[in-house]
């Protein structure tokens, strides 16, 4: 099974840490936010995975011979002159995903419960296009779902009805590989509005609603303090 792990990020909101860092290599007590997207993908049985990267690309590759790829066939995507986003990511990093079977796709700056092998169960059974692990958290970008889970579109932009449902999007998705054949847009844009797009057509985007304990993505200090004082350890300072 393959994955794609988004981890061109610049890391703005974790300066001056990620001035000398990539933010996918911060610590989060006893791992990098890096090393735990790698093993919950593998842990849900991703053996091939594609890493984006921008800044920083040499380091995180030394990360990962020091840690013998994680027993896994890694590919680095390298994103030389400015990050694509995750739809510009995604599709040039195209060539190692392509084939019959769906894939994850996970931002290196998510913590998460999820229960990914549940997804991508969901996502099998409902023949979908992409399935989006979504969270009933407040967002400024909340994405509106139908009562059968179906993308509508965004908040703000489209109608809401009785039984609809508000989600912010927890950055971790199980994606058909048709999609490669769908996507019109280039250059630099977010997937999210690929799906936007898509659904509006009338392509099934389906949500994975994950009721799991935690989530955090690690934008700043204190969702990185958050995260490792879950795991156990003490806050830092930068």
């Amino acid at each position: 099974m393959k994955a794609i792990i988004f981890a061109a990020g610049l890391g703005t909101r974790l300066r001056p840490l990620t001035d000398r860092i990539p933010k996918c290599l911060a610590d989060i007590g006893g791992d990098t936010a890096l090393g735990a997207a790698v093993k919950k993908l593998a842990a849900a049985g991703a053996d091939e995975i594609v890493i984006n990267t921008h800044r920083f690309s040499g380091m995180i590759e030394d990360y990962l011979e020091k840690n013998g790829f994680f027993g896994l066939k890694i590919h680095i995507s390298r994103e030389e002159e400015f990050p694509l986003e995750t739809g510009g990511g995604l599709v040039k990093a195209g060539k190692y995903l392509r084939g019959e079977k769906a894939f994850f796709a996970y931002n290196a700056d998510v913590y998460s419960s999820v229960d990914l092998k549940e997804m991508y169960c969901a996502h099998a059974e409902a023949g979908a296009l992409a399935t989006l692990a979504v969270r009933k958290r407040e967002s400024s970008r909340r994405l509106v779902f139908s009562r059968e889970g179906l993308l509508k579109g965004r908040e703000g932009l489209v109608k809401t009805e009785s039984g609809d449902g508000l989600f912010g999007f927890s950055g971790a998705h199980v994606i058909s590989p048709d999609i490669f054949g769908k996507i019109e847009e280039r250059g630099v844009f977010s997937i999210t509005e690929v799906y936007l797009r898509l659904a509006a057509a009338g392509e099934k985007i389906k949500a994975f609603q994950d009721r799991s304990e935690f989530w955090l993505d690690i934008g700043n200090i204190e969702r990185l303090n958050a995260v490792r004082k879950k795991r156990g350890y003490k806050e830092i300072e930068i």
